[in-house]
């Protein structure tokens, strides 16, 4: 309609004129902070790339599709659907973060495959958060160098958070869970190809390749952790080897693919053990190549591995370049300096812990920079509630994470899991603060 038209146009010159005149010319005069955002952009993209992309995403989408393909829909509803005991569901996804050790943007192929295959919202929102928040290494990690009551408090609220957010999600979109319900009454039990058991183990190959070849290298030389980290590529490799043989035994590739494969990745592993991601991308192809062109069953898992990643990556490129030219990296300053953050989570206010929330929820966190990122902000005078406020929000959430997110689940069921964590996050920090600051 022509008013319409005419309104638009005043809301475009009302747009232009505020603009215009706050315009920061004496800010922009100078282009350093503009020309250090493009930077610390691309920087993090590179870093992302590096160190994310190839052995913790690739790894995900493959134990997606996987998902989508060898696990039923009326399994994943007997266990984690709307239909399935709480107990259970609940438990299983909450403590889902003591085996994988990963970020808030790798458990998103696994989320949308449990997602899409049936599972409850409320379960998969538990599994969504806890993920990347219950990581053994990190609440480790959090305990010696942060002091063992945050550490605590972490462990502990992250697992409570995750069913607390689930519970509080599954109540919000109630009336949506129970046509769920409705749909999968009728459902046929799965029609099973091979055991359980297969399955299970089939799946924890998968697993153990992800958790060790993206095992980080811990504060201390000694110790547990550091030697499970000196020999993660030899059970990278042998959890490599297991998989190539259930592929061969239980799912019928044939099995010279895989011989020839393994001596190709031995080869470059023993040619070029300084950097061994050369040996990892070239089993990466190789798979991808092997499954391919087997039979109907492999090709389907290859193709559904390869829908989770052409729906994901972009979103996730872009979302790192947002983050990167915003915050910047750890260490480096992007559009928003970094003394306005130290300035605004001193103390235990309510402002502090909620900007804590915010600035943790928006802000992207590799598997354990949380915790020397947060040892700098502690020294330069940040509370110890902000410090837990963005700790129990920052690893499980990032923007990147939300824009896929919402491609999952949409824009409503996004919007309301954000508020809950970074609700949450903020109203934990103010207790601990209050108690132990």
């Amino acid at each position: 309609m022509k008013w319409i038209r005419e309104w638009k146009s005043l809301a475009l010159i009302i747009g232009g004129f505020i603009l215009c005149y706050y315009l920061p010319v004496d800010w922009l005069r100078s282009l350093e902070r503009l020309h250090n955002a493009l930077w610390e952009s691309l920087y993090l993209v590179k870093w992302y790339a590096r160190e994310h992309v190839l052995l913790c995403l690739v790894p995900a989408f493959f134990i997606a599709g996987a998902v989508g393909v060898f696990v039923g829909q009326a399994s994943v509803m007997k266990y984690l659907g709307a239909r399935a005991n709480k107990v259970l569901a609940y438990g299983v996804a909450s403590v889902s973060g003591a085996v994988l050790a990963v970020c808030s943007c790798t458990i998103l192929p696994l989320f949308a495959g449990i997602y899409r295959m049936g599972a409850g919202l409320g379960p998969a929102c538990a599994f969504l958060y806890s993920g990347p928040a219950i990581n053994i290494l990190a609440v480790v990690l959090t305990a010696r160098i942060l002091g063992p009551e945050i550490g605590i408090a972490r462990a502990v609220g992250a697992v409570l958070f995750s069913i607390v957010i689930g519970l509080c999600m599954h109540f919000l979109f109630r009336h949506e869970e129970l046509e769920k319900v409705k749909a999968t009454v009728a459902m046929p039990e799965p029609e099973v190809s091979r055991p359980l058991w297969q399955n299970a183990i089939y799946f924890a190959a998968m697993v153990g390749i992800l958790v060790f070849a993206n095992w980080g290298r811990p504060s201390a030389e000694t110790g547990l952790w550091h030697l499970i980290y000196a020999a993660k590529w030899p059970v990278t490799g042998a959890f490599a080897a297991l998989l190539g043989w259930i592929l061969v035994r239980w799912f019928q590739v044939r099995w010279w693919k895989i011989l020839l494969l393994a001596l190709l990745t031995g080869l470059l592993a023993v040619l070029f053990p300084q950097i061994p991601g050369i040996a990892f991308v070239v089993g990466v192809i190789g798979l991808s190549v092997i499954i391919n062109t087997e039979g109907e069953e492999m090709q389907e898992w290859f193709e559904t591995s390869w829908g989770f990643a052409r729906q994901i990556l972009p979103l996730l490129l872009i979302g790192v370049v947002i983050a990167g030219a915003l915050l910047g990296r750890p260490g480096s300053e992007g559009l928003i300096p970094s003394d306005w953050v130290a300035r605004s989570v001193g103390g235990n206010s309510l402002g502090a812990n909620l900007f804590a929330s915010v600035a943790g929820a928006f802000m992207y966190f590799a598997t354990l920079t949380e915790v020397p990122i947060l040892e700098g902000l502690l020294g330069a005078g940040m509370g110890k509630g902000p410090a837990l406020a963005l700790l129990l929000a920052g690893p499980a959430l990032s923007l990147p994470n939300m824009l896929v997110i919402r491609s999952v689940m949409g824009t409503k069921k996004t919007l309301a899991f954000v508020a809950l964590v970074v609700v949450m996050a903020t109203v934990s920090g103010l207790i601990f603060g209050t108690f132990w600051g």
